[in-house]
This record gives C-alpha cells, structure tokens and sequence, in this order.
C-alpha cells in the first residue's frame, strides 16, 4: 500500500506528504510502526528521525519510474518520498541503497558489479551470503539492520521466487525483508505472470486503488 501511493506521489507530482497519510488513512490496520501510526494523523506533518526499513520497503517506484533516467533523479525521487518521514541519515541511506540497487539492475548489471557499487556508495557489508546470515539474524526494524540483508536475498537469487524465498528464509522482519528484495529481483529477472495473477486474485481484489495506480505505474515505463 505504501508503496502504491508512492507510485502515485510521482506518477502525478503530488504533495508527498498528505498523499501518503491519506492512502494510510484509507487502508488502516495494514501493521504501520508506533510513530508512523501517529505522523499519519498530525494535521501538519513533520519528519520524526527515524531510519527504520519502512524507507527502504516504500521506495522502489523512485528507481521503477527513473530507469530509463540518470542515477541522480531516481535517488532524487527516493529523497522526496523519503526525507517527509524518515529524514535520519541511515532511513535516507537505506532509502537510496535499495533505488541505486534496483537501478543498476534495471540496466543490466551483474550481481558482483551491484554489490560492489552498493559497499562502495553506501558503506554496507555486502560480504555474506544468505546461508551465512540466516544462523545469527533476528528481528530489526532498522535500515542498517535490514537493507543490506535484503539486497543480498536478491543479488544471490536465481528467480524473483528465489529471491523471495532467500529473504523468508531469513526469518525477522521477513515481509518488510521481500518488499526491499522484490523490487531487486524483478528488474534483474522479471516477475512471472502467474505470480502476478495469484496476487491480484488472491489479494488484491478488494483493493482497486492499488490496482490501478500499479497499473499506471507499469504503463508509464512501456
């Protein structure tokens, strides 16, 4: 959900700020942070610091809609979606890690080519694998704790599935771990057709706003 009103911030240039508290608003109970819950309802919202993983869970339109643009306006974009809630260095970090990552897939780079721009621009430790992460890993909320163990699920996948699974795998913050993972993943192999039509199916049939600000989405990079 997050997500879509994201995609729909700069699809249509709007105010960042209350577009999201008003898609928030029209989906509640969707698990939203303590202090995300309250910044939704303030009549003048103002950043609070943070750098938890919602930065980085969000953010993938600012690298989807900017792929056939410069690096800059994508981590632009990223910044814009971003700086209204988590303006800590690390959410703005983790926020610009995941776009950077996702693309520099979408212009065809390798695994060994993502991770290494990653550790270089970011700082991250990119140097396990996911066998080597899963033993000691537990829940964290963080970007820092988060961000660079989901690029990994994904540079390490054979499949967007696989990347998935990678990030399940790892336990903690698992959902929030495939949102940051998936988006990676697709633009390194694509989304399956079948895995989009449970989605929409299954989940997503009792939420045509979603369906069709995603659909815009994709419309507009054809």
């Amino acid at each position: 959900m997050c997500t879509a009103a994201v995609a729909e911030i700069l699809l249509d240039n709007l105010p960042a700020a209350p577009t999201l508290q008003q898609w928030c608003r029209d989906h509640p109970d969707r698990g939203y942070g303590g202090m995300f819950r309250n910044w939704i309802m303030l009549p003048d919202p103002e950043p609070y610091h943070s750098y938890g993983n919602g930065a980085a869970m969000r953010v993938s339109p600012s690298a989807l809609l900017n792929r056939s643009r410069p690096l800059e306006e994508a981590l632009k974009a990223a910044d814009r979606v971003t700086e209204i809630t988590h303006n800590h260095p690390e959410g703005i970090k983790g926020a610009r890690a995941a776009t950077h990552a996702i693309w520099l897939a979408f212009q065809k780079y390798g695994p060994e080519h993502i991770r290494r721009t990653i550790e270089r621009e970011y700082g991250y430790d990119l140097s396990r694998t996911v066998d080597e992460i899963r033993p000691g890993y537990s829940f964290d909320v963080t970007c820092q704790g988060t961000v660079p163990e989901a690029i990994t699920c994904a540079l390490e996948s054979t499949s967007f599935e696989d990347a998935i699974r990678n990030a399940i795998s790892l336990g903690g913050d698992s959902d929030t771990l495939a949102a940051i993972a998936g988006p990676i993943a697709e633009a390194m192999h694509g989304i399956p057709h079948d895995l989009v039509a449970i989605a929409m199916d299954r989940h997503l049939t009792n939420d045509p706003d979603i369906v069709d600000v995603m659909t815009r989405m994709y419309e507009a990079v054809v």
